[in-house]
């Protein structure tokens, strides 16, 4: 079968450049899917992402569809023909629905029946046929969260579309995309090469695009093009560019054809914080900044211009002159903020609101100071310092400079915090206390600050639970999945031993007759467990193991996950397989055979009737001793180690010994032995939850 390379490209004005990579992803994938589902087969695909284009060029797509042969069933034998060998009126019913006479139905044997069946053989069509729907069916379903239409046209897109290209080999499929009619000219740079640019064939389209068009269209060769011209503009000024991977794919879907320009501020400007300096220039200019060898901020920039100027100081000029009032701003805000203490600003906290059924921000930090108190008694941690950062913590949220750069939430608290001499502790808590801000982000590492970043995602995960608005689908307005994650992340990775179950009940107690909901501390408490289950599946633990451990519900966090490791662990012995059996086998006779029977609570020697009772027992009694302390100090993995060594035993009790027997003494004494057995191992994890 023949086949030719595909080329699609819509022309639009300027896409959105947070949401280019993520369109041209969905595009590809979609318009795969639709070949797929076509009968359609081709080799590797390029996608192409620039700003004011969505590309795909599709190696050896076949040409034809490969013709289709679909069986359709009709009645049951029984009911086609009587006893005479008659067709009966469903058979010549099923006949005629075919357009065919009962002579050329087949009739079709399975271990479930006969039948009488047509084959149908539809032959494939054009691939040029079949490709415009496909491509609009993949347009359609891109994640757009706003369409909008232009002109008098009722199509709709995520932006106006000025040209559409659709090319197989060298074959023009024509045809109308969102409302343009496709045709064989791309082009070019808006400013470079405004012209259009032929195209003779599919393959031409990169290589005529950047010799002519000045467009670099592939997308990873445009960032890393990107990424080497800010390295080595970085390296020429004497610095080293810090490479936000976020703004370098941003920038990456603004420019076309790239070119690095270094420009400079006014030294002056390094006496306000760094972090601020960097918001202005990242966030607002979207510019990369330099750092020496120390890594402090130098008076430097590098901005990525979609021009190569003849005149690259005109650029540099006009960027200089822009950024220049956005520092002006900061270093402004810098000097007013501290002319006013954070303690002064904490009243002012009284009209913010958190939320309309929990009280003001203010109310919040009362929350999070008591809640913070409450663990630093449980670490070891002092109380003042604890109740100091927690009142102080939402302050910074008043200032000039949050109110301008609100990414900066926590870390003006902290400069302001060293400014006024606050106890370090208290300042560093202030701005650690929102880790982990995202995915991946480093935990709080001050003691303070672990504190308040726990007691604060726990205020808002027990208020947002207790007036009835947890997260739903895919909806989650107040961050509570993150916010769930985030403390779990702190009291494992952190090492903070903390009784979650505790904590939430004393959040609740924080809240007053605030709640609404009954039951709300469990509520979150099943919530934070499903979290906990997401990150060892991303840790890529197994999913048994998990349940063998959440069966026990430890209520501390990092004692959850000393269970897990040890489970681990354990299952990489080779007694492991033989043991987690044997739980099984005893949870299952315990649950089926002593359901309402009162055994003994201990095991009585006098009754064992085989030495593989005697043994097993003696054996048990042994590592009993042996695993109490490791227990204690929750060294669950040396115990279970220790444990293992019940395997042989194990083994043969069951090979030899009769459980249910007929003397109800004898019985009950074995089920106590066994009952025994099985609270071993449950002091780390539910073992009969292993599967294999």
């Amino acid at each position: 079968m023949s086949s030719a390379p595909l080329l699609v490209e819509i022309g639009t004005e300027e896409l959105p450049p947070k949401a280019l990579h993520n369109l041209a992803d969905a595009f590809r994938d979609h318009t795969l899917q639709g070949l797929e589902k076509a009968g359609l087969g081709h080799g590797p695909v390029q996608v192409y992402a620039a700003p004011r284009r969505l590309a795909l060029l599709i190696q050896a797509l076949a040409t034809q569809q490969p013709d289709r042969e679909t069986l359709r069933r009709g009645p049951a034998l029984g009911a086609a023909f009587n006893g005479e060998g008659n067709p009966s009126p469903a058979a010549l019913g099923f006949a005629k629905s075919c357009g065919v006479e009962i002579e050329q139905l087949e009739r079709q044997t399975t271990d479930k029946g006969a039948w009488l069946v047509y084959r149908v053989r539809e032959p494939g069509q054009p691939a040029r046929n079949l490709i415009p729907d496909i491509i609009r069916g993949a347009l359609d379903k891109l994640p757009v969260p706003k369409r909008m239409r232009w002109a008098d046209l009722d199509d709709q897109f995520v932006r106006p579309v000025h040209w559409a290209v659709l090319l197989l080999g060298s074959e023009l499929i024509e045809t109308r995309i969102l409302g343009v009619a496709t045709g064989r000219e791309t082009f070019g740079h808006r400013f470079h090469h405004p012209q259009a640019i032929y195209l003779a064939e599919a393959q031409a389209y990169a290589p005529l695009l950047e010799t002519e068009g000045h467009v670099l269209a592939d997308f990873a060769a445009r960032r890393e093009a990107v990424r080497a011209q800010i390295l080595e503009a970085a390296r020429v000024a004497g610095g080293t560019a810090v490479i936000d991977e976020a703004l370098l794919e941003e920038v990456t879907s603004m420019v076309e054809w790239p070119r690095a320009v270094v420009g400079q501020f006014d030294a002056s400007f390094l006496a306000v914080p760094a972090e601020a300096l960097v918001s202005a220039m990242k966030n607002h200019q979207k510019y990369f900044h330099l750092v020496n060898e120390r890594g402090e901020l130098l008076p430097r920039f590098i901005t990525i211009a979609n021009i190569d100027s003849r005149d690259l100081d005109q650029v540099r000029q006009g960027n200089e002159r822009v950024i220049r009032p956005r520092l002006a701003d900061a270093a402004f805000f810098w000097d007013q903020d501290r002319k006013q203490r954070l303690e002064q600003r904490v009243e002012a906290l009284k009209q913010v609101v958190f939320q309309n059924q929990l009280g003001s921000l203010y109310d919040k930090c009362v929350r999070i100071a008591e809640l913070s108190v409450w663990l630093a008694g449980k670490l070891g941690l002092d109380h003042q310092h604890c109740r100091q950062a927690a009142m102080l913590c939402k302050a910074d949220l008043l200032t000039n400079m949050v109110g301008e750069f609100p990414e900066l939430q926590g870390i003006m608290g902290r400069y302001y915090a060293r400014h006024e001499r606050q106890p370090d502790a208290v300042a560093l808590a202030i701005e650690d206390h929102y880790r982990p801000r995202f995915a991946g982000d480093t935990l709080a590492a001050n003691p303070i600050g672990q504190v308040l970043a726990v007691a604060d995602k726990i205020d808002t995960l027990v208020g947002i639970f207790g007036i009835g608005q947890p997260p739903t689908g895919d909806k989650d307005p107040f961050g509570l999945r993150r916010a769930a994650l985030g403390v779990l992340r702190q009291l494992i990775e952190g090492a903070l031993d903390i009784d979650l179950q505790q904590l939430l009940q004393v959040a609740v107690r924080s809240y007053g007759d605030s709640l609404t909901q009954p039951q709300t501390a469990e509520q979150v408490f099943a919530f934070m467990m499903e979290r906990l289950r997401a990150y060892y599946t991303d840790l890529g633990v197994a999913v048994d193991t998990f349940e063998a451990v959440l069966a026990q519900a430890p209520p501390s966090p990092l004692d959850f996950a000393a269970r897990v490791q040890a489970v681990r662990t354990f299952r990489e012995l080779p007694a492991a397989a033989s043991l987690a059996a044997a739980n099984k086998r005893i949870s299952n006779i315990l649950t089926k055979q002593a359901a309402g029977v009162t055994l003994p609570a201990g095991t009585d020697p006098a009754l064992f009737a085989s030495d593989e009772e005697q043994v097993l027992h003696q054996a048990m009694a042994r590592l009993a001793g042996e695993v109490a302390p490791l227990f204690a100090r929750k060294d669950y993995v040396a115990a279970l180690r220790c444990l293992a060594e019940l395997r042989e035993p194990v083994d043969r009790f069951f090979d030899k010994v009769m459980v249910m027997v007929d003397d109800a003494r004898v019985r009950n004494n074995r089920l106590a032995l066994l009952n025994q057995l099985r609270a071993l191992f449950l002091h780390t994890a539910d073992l009969s939850r292993l599967q294999g």
